[in-house]
């Protein structure tokens, strides 16, 4: 039977460029606290949860809400200088986000068109939740391996400020439960901004970082574990944790048989989710916590584009030659890893 693994190696492929986009306004978990004093109140609930439970301090969001896809078109375009690569050599570009206006056309026919990419530049969005960027960037390793395409941009743009909004007038209505609140606890760690990457041959470009491969994994039976648009987003956390752990756990292990040895990475580059997601992933893998980035507390969950722009702001402190994994969930659920060397 089909376990739900799949592993793949690149042969030529480097990262050239990844940047992100601050979006500009920071709203913190206190300020949260003050706009659901009198729920908390009401159902004995303690202020400073998000602080303490999930770690999650503040977030950021973008002055309107329809700015996410601005704000990858910026970190498209910044991504492109870093990598030295002109618009018109992009032959793929991937929108990866969960936000989107419509259900059509595309995000990435606006993205493609503020970024000012060239008619030869294929565009569509990839989505999978949180772990989209991720994906989006193996699709593009296999596409220029197989040669069909030199190089391509991932982007990702996300606004959570709807959900938030959305989900503090639900919270503060009479007579609210103290599982329906906990339900939509996740929907407060949820951030906005934007990050993209540029990816090209390695061979051309011997200061790009390789990456090499890496794993996936599936375990869908977990699919309605949680749910959301911008009117909330419905999470059964305990289920949630339980099943991605054991999906990380299962990938973890089936890469190592398989040939990968991540157990003495420098950097594990996780998707940012909260204080418990971080330290149940680094307990059952038996990983350095000091090797692990975070950028949860200041901007809480970005969603897909979490995970580069936390690679993004680790990209200084790493040199040449280090050893770089990137581990994302998404609901869902699904799980992915892809090793880089810097």
């Amino acid at each position: 039977m089909a376990n739900g693994n799949a592993t793949f190696r690149h042969s030529n492929v480097a990262l050239l460029g990844l940047t992100e986009t601050l979006a500009p306004n920071e709203v913190t978990s206190d300020e949260f606290d003050e706009r659901l004093a009198d729920t908390l109140s009401s159902l004995k609930l303690p202020q400073g949860l998000l602080q303490r439970v999930a770690g999650v301090y503040a977030r950021r969001n973008w002055d309107e809400p329809h700015q996410f896809a601005a704000g990858a078109v910026e970190a498209g375009k910044k991504a492109l200088v870093e990598a030295d690569v002109p618009a018109d050599a992009i032959g793929l570009m991937v929108n990866t986000s969960v936000t989107r206006e419509h259900l059509e056309p595309s995000v990435a026919v606006g993205v493609h068109a503020g970024i000012g990419l060239g008619p030869q530049a294929m565009n569509f969005d990839i989505a999978n939740a949180c772990l989209g960027f991720v994906n989006g960037m193996t699709l593009a390793a296999n596409m220029i391996d197989a040669g069909q395409i030199e190089y391509a941009l991932v982007v990702a743009g996300e606004d959570a400020s709807r959900v938030q909004e959305a989900t503090l007038r639900r919270l503060n209505r009479p007579n609210i439960t103290r599982e329906e609140y906990l339900n939509e606890f996740a929907s407060l760690t949820l951030g906005s901004g934007a990050a993209a990457a540029v990816l090209g041959p390695a061979d051309k470009h011997p200061e790009g970082h390789r990456i090499l491969g890496g794993i996936t994994r599936a375990a869908t039976q977990h699919h309605a574990l949680c749910v959301g648009d911008h009117n909330g987003m419905f999470t059964d956390a305990k289920g949630l944790l339980a099943g991605g752990m054991e999906l990380v756990v299962a990938a973890w292990e089936e890469a190592h048989e398989s040939g990968w040895e991540w157990k003495e990475m420098d950097r594990y580059v996780m998707h940012q989710v909260s204080d418990v997601h971080t330290n149940s992933i680094t307990k059952a893998a038996n990983l350095d916590p000091d090797r692990i980035p975070t950028t949860y507390q200041e901007l809480g969950n970005v969603g897909p584009a979490s995970l580069p722009i936390t690679l993004a702001r680790e990209a200084d402190s790493l040199k040449p030659g280090d050893r770089v994994l990137c581990m994302g969930v998404g609901s869902g659920l699904n799980t992915a890893m892809t090793e880089i060397e810097w």
